[in-house]
């Protein structure tokens, strides 16, 4: 599931960064929830009447989820494609890991084990390989511009929402992803009328309907489902750890789609990525410690 989840979601920076002078950031993100909760209401509407004394019950915790992995990362991932290439924006992606990691510890109270850092340490160095083409020594020339600081805003959230989403209220999938779409409509749609407001136009051809399309079905309904379920199956850091295949998925798609070339490094990096996964795997569950959120060490 998580390969597909990936694989989906590499190609979503890639078609938001080839329409960013087509259709205004914000708006792409309006259309991207708004599309993929039309789809699914008709198939939900039932199970989601059936949840909602629990989505009342827990509709604080369903709030801060739906802003964080939802609105929040979108919003900031389509604004930071305006100003940065795809591939530096995977780039940055590759840091959810070691941020679900961190506030594991902070926020669940779960202390990671040495095979996970490890693992952690080798897929990032397999990342390295792949987007700075074998040359580590050019991560010293990298500079953080206004899309890099966009983007590091938009990992954080969304390392956050991972982590926190192992904590998920007792609502069903299907109404989890419903009601966290709805809270992304909500947070774009006076966003979207912002940029409309100030005379930013789409754009719209046949490609620019297709890249929406693909944005609200794929990446969105189909991935974050996937990533829930994953989550719940796999906990937090196993899962975070697969978007170390963000940039390797990246590379190649922009090999078939755009004609770059694969290299050597490509093959040692996918190596590493995917040394560091199958470590993670291989992993026992992290260990409790005290939580921050509960002084017995138990997480909420």
């Amino acid at each position: 599931m998580l390969v597909v989840v990936m694989l989906l979601w590499a190609g979503n920076s890639i078609v938001g960064r080839a329409i960013h002078g087509q259709v205004p950031p914000l708006t792409l993100a309006w259309f991207r929830w708004t599309g993929a909760l039309l789809v699914m209401l008709p198939f939900v509407w039932r199970d989601l009447v059936a949840n909602l004394p629990a989505v009342r019950s827990a509709w604080t915790r369903i709030l801060v989820l739906g802003l964080l992995g939802v609105a929040s990362f979108n919003a900031f991932l389509y604004t930071a494609l305006e100003h940065m290439p795809a591939t530096n924006s995977l780039l940055l992606q590759a840091a959810v890991p070691a941020l679900v990691l961190l506030f594991d510890r902070l926020f669940i109270g779960l202390r990671a084990t040495r095979r996970a850092i490890l693992a952690v340490l080798v897929s990032t160095l397999g990342v390295l390989l792949v987007v700075l083409h074998g040359d580590l020594l050019a991560l010293f020339d990298l500079r953080l511009g206004y899309g890099e600081i966009l983007m590091l805003i938009a990992v954080t959230a969304w390392a956050l929402y991972t982590s926190l989403l192992r904590d998920r209220p007792a609502v069903s999938q299907l109404s989890f992803l419903a009601v966290t779409f709805a809270i992304g409509v909500a947070a774009m749609t006076p966003l979207a009328i912002g940029e409309a407001l100030a005379g930013r136009q789409i754009l719209w051809t046949p490609g620019t309907i297709a890249a929406i399309l693909y944005v609200a079905l794929f990446p969105s309904l189909i991935a974050y489902l996937l990533f829930n379920m994953a989550v719940a199956t796999l906990g937090a850091a196993r899962t975070g750890q697969a978007s170390t295949l963000l940039p390797l998925f990246g590379a190649l798609l922009a090999a078939g789609f755009l004609g770059e070339t694969l290299h050597g490094y490509h093959a040692a990096g996918m190596a590493l990525i995917l040394g560091g996964i199958v470590l993670s795997a291989l992993g026992r569950a992290e260990t409790p410690a005290a939580s921050l959120l509960d002084p017995e060490g138990r997480g909420s």
